[in-house]
């Protein structure tokens, strides 16, 4: 029994390390090709493995129509678009910076629901929002809040980025009926589809096979590691994790993916690390903390990859 935990949260941890270096392979594959060629790669691969793990598990059957209308809404929302969004931002946005500012989404999750579903907001969590806010204006600046008036290099990126977060929160919200209905992995592999299917439609009508020709071998070690690692295993192996493990124990490890990614962008990218920045990130995940309650569900990831 202890042995099979442990294998379960070998799993998570490796979810969330592939999650914080894909911010990093994002930035590295980028050098060589256009946003939505890494994002259509990384996808047919981590389709692949995805559909073999569902098919092994005996669930390779097809969706409903409804559900299939469903899961192609929540591949726009989740797969195409938000894949963009970050991939684009990471043109000119620091990988570091860009994962501290994902970290935000479960504020807008929450801010979704005050919103939207009249949920309360106690004093707490307002606190909660203020700090992370303020977090992510430290981190974007560099402490230097007069920078954020001025056309700065990652300013551009930084604003994907952030745009990327309330998407997440949405396509989280939307997937929660679903993920209460429906094998995770099989979902997964349906949504996860029909947003490759979308972003077909982009690369075919933009830069199209010949872009692919231009990958060096470290392009080509970027979108192979997301595709199979973050695209693939880590999502089969988190929602692993989250059958065997207490889902609030399991979301714990989440805060761990900002850091990896500013460790592995300094080993990796060169990337300074600011101490201004380590600040900034600390108060958006204090802030995070406060804002997410005891037992609050969860559905995808809610600091994800990119």
């Amino acid at each position: 029994m202890q042995s099979a935990r442990l294998i379960n949260v070998a799993k998570v941890l490796f979810a969330v390390v592939a999650w914080g270096v894909s911010f990093i392979a994002t930035k590295v594959a980028l050098r060589d090709v256009s946003p939505v060629t890494v994002v259509w790669l990384r996808f047919a691969m981590g389709l692949v493995i995805i559909g073999v793990a569902v098919a092994a598990r005996g669930q390779l059957v097809l969706p409903s129509w409804r559900d299939a209308a469903y899961f192609a809404l929540l591949g726009f929302l989740g797969i195409a678009y938000h894949q963009w969004l970050q991939s684009t931002g990471l043109q000119t946005a620091q990988a570091s910076t860009t994962a501290w500012i994902v970290a935000t989404t479960p504020i807008f999750m929450a801010l979704l629901g005050w919103l939207v579903l009249h949920e309360r907001l106690g004093l707490i969590q307002i606190a909660g929002i203020a700090l992370a806010a303020i977090g992510v204006l430290v981190v974007v600046s560099g402490g230097d809040f007069r920078a954020l008036g001025m056309d700065q290099a990652g300013m551009p990126g930084n604003l994907y980025i952030l745009a990327s977060a309330p998407n997440w929160a949405i396509f989280s919200v939307l997937s929660r009926r679903g993920l209460r209905q429906h094998p995770p992995a099989w979902m997964m592999f349906y949504v996860m589809g029909f947003g490759w299917l979308i972003t077909s439609g982009m690369f075919f009508s933009g830069p199209g096979l010949a872009e692919i020709g231009q990958l060096t071998s470290s392009g080509w070690a970027g979108i192979a590691f997301l595709g199979i690692a973050c695209s693939g295993l880590s999502y089969v192996f988190w929602y692993d994790g989250l059958q065997a493990i207490p889902a609030s124990q399991v979301g714990a490890y989440l805060y761990f993916e900002p850091l990896v990614a500013v460790v592995a962008a300094g080993i990796i990218l060169d990337e300074p690390l600011l101490l201004v920045s380590l600040l900034g990130g600390a108060g958006i995940l204090l802030g995070v903390y406060l804002v997410e309650r005891p037992g609050k569900e969860r559905s995808f990831p809610a600091v994800q990859e990119v």
